[in-house]
């Protein structure tokens, strides 16, 4: 079955890093977008960023552009956010998302970005 685990989350200061992973199974990995969304307390789902099949398009929020990067590895059948700068808005459970007729969840990696 489909399935998808982030990895990665944790806490980091303000102007910090972290590099969190997606590793999906059960699907062709290869045919399909895979997106990040996060979710901080008390709002809506957003979405993150996402990245095209072969990895040649990607896409991402205003609040994000040019402090994140998400890339893929299809050797790997992995995604990852790379996410730099972090702000304490950065703060959230982040999850990865692929839509095969239906929408596939990840269970979620908490980021913290906190002093």
């Amino acid at each position: 079955q489909v399935q998808l685990v982030e990895s990665g989350g944790g806490l980091v200061q303000p102007g910090g890093f972290l590099t969190l992973s997606c590793a999906a199974s059960g699907f062709t990995f290869t045919s399909y977008y895979i997106h990040w969304h996060r979710q901080a307390p008390g709002k809506e789902r957003e979405l993150v960023a996402r990245i095209s099949p072969t990895g040649a398009l990607s896409t991402y929020a205003d609040s994000v552009r040019g402090r994140f990067v998400i890339s893929r590895d299809n050797e790997k059948n992995t995604v990852y956010l790379q996410m730099n700068a972090l702000k304490p808005e950065d703060t959230a459970v982040y999850y990865c998302l692929v839509v095969i007729t239906y929408e596939y969840w990840g269970q979620g990696t908490q980021v913290t970005v906190s002093s």
